[in-house]
């Protein structure tokens, strides 16, 4: 039985991105709901945020050259784990 992915968001609480990091956690449970197993936020310094799927790098503020939107965050998600599913409108 494959186990649904956990998605961890670490970001830097000096900088004041947890609203920012709430928002994209809140995005991401919306589209893939249970999915998912889980959405964790992990509060970091350093100007750090990055988006991992389990222990897969799929954002990092600084290689990725800023932050994710939205659509941009949930396509990755649904490349990496959902590659059939269609995304509705993030995908126009």
């Amino acid at each position: 039985m494959k186990t649904s992915p956990a998605i961890t968001i670490h970001y830097c609480s000096q900088c004041n991105w947890l609203l920012r990091a709430a928002w994209m956690a809140q995005e991401l449970l919306q589209t893939f709901s249970t999915d998912l197993a889980s959405v964790t936020l992990v509060p970091g310094t350093g100007g750090i945020y990055q988006v991992k799927i389990d222990d897969a790098l799929i954002w990092d503020r600084k290689a990725d050259g800023g932050f994710p939107e939205a659509k941009a965050l949930k396509q990755r998600v649904r490349n990496y784990c959902f590659p059939d599913r269609d995304l509705g409108h993030n995908d126009k």
